[in-house]
């Protein structure tokens, strides 16, 4: 099972990125996906998650209304959307998974960093 985060780097407050999570090894159209972040000396925090069949998501208090989840079954890969970034969203980002066999696997993080 390999989850391969991309997308990440250096914006402006009030700009924005997409993170993508390429996957593989795993049944991914039945599988939940989620997006994680981590800030330096914080714990670890759920930003987005997606149902298995894609029609459910969570987000964040502090994401809803700039953040979107969505995946492409055909790519096997989930999205984050994040617009309106601000200076508290630096943080690394992480993807998730929960698949059909009830398994865990994290990807390897890729850093946002907002800064004027």
């Amino acid at each position: 099972v390999q989850l391969v985060e991309s997308g990440g780097g250096l914006v402006q407050p009030g700009g924005s990125l997409r993170l993508s999570c390429a996957a593989s090894g795993f049944t991914f159209s039945r599988s939940v996906m989620r997006w994680y972040r981590q800030a330096p000396g914080k714990e670890r925090e759920l930003v987005a998650g997606l149902s298995s069949g894609g029609s459910r998501t969570t987000y964040a208090d502090s994401v809803k209304g700039r953040f979107t989840i969505s995946k492409d079954n055909d790519k096997n890969t989930v999205y984050l959307q994040m617009n309106s970034l601000k200076l508290e969203d630096t943080a690394v980002y992480f993807c998730y998974t929960v698949t059909d066999a009830y398994r865990e696997y994290w990807g390897q993080g890729t850093q946002v960093t907002v800064s004027s």
